[in-house]
């Protein structure tokens, strides 16, 4: 949402100045795009969203408006990554996001799970 900012960048093959691309395009989009968000972290005050105009975030977007250059955001993304806690569930979280939100078939009690490697980490 505007008021959030952008995304993390600090994750595994994260990407400051890919996201600031990426983000680009989808700010060149017509003013009255519509875009819904998957997943917010509202302030104190503010309740969940989802959704946001392509206008909204090109003018109130804390992290990445109009007039923000590549160089300047990735410095601000990449400072305000500095130093944060990984988060609780991210190799699960991961793990399902590259199997496009499947879990393989259950096993012999009926129950799917995701399966992390503690050895490999």
């Amino acid at each position: 949402m505007p008021d959030i900012g952008t995304a993390r960048t600090d994750f595994p093959g994260g990407s400051a100045a890919s996201l600031y691309d990426s983000v680009k395009k989808i700010l060149s989009l017509p003013d009255e795009t519509r875009i819904f968000m998957c997943h917010d972290y509202p302030p104190q005050g503010r309740d969940v969203a989802w959704l946001a105009t392509v206008k909204e975030q090109k003018e109130k977007n804390v992290l990445l408006h109009d007039g923000i250059s590549k160089e300047e955001y990735v410095a601000v993304r990449n400072k305000r990554d500095e130093g944060k806690a990984v988060p609780k569930l991210l190799l699960p979280s991961i793990q399902a996001n590259l199997r496009a939100g499947t879990f393989g078939e259950p096993e012999d009690n009926n129950v799917k799970y995701i399966k992390i490697p503690v050895d490999k980490i």
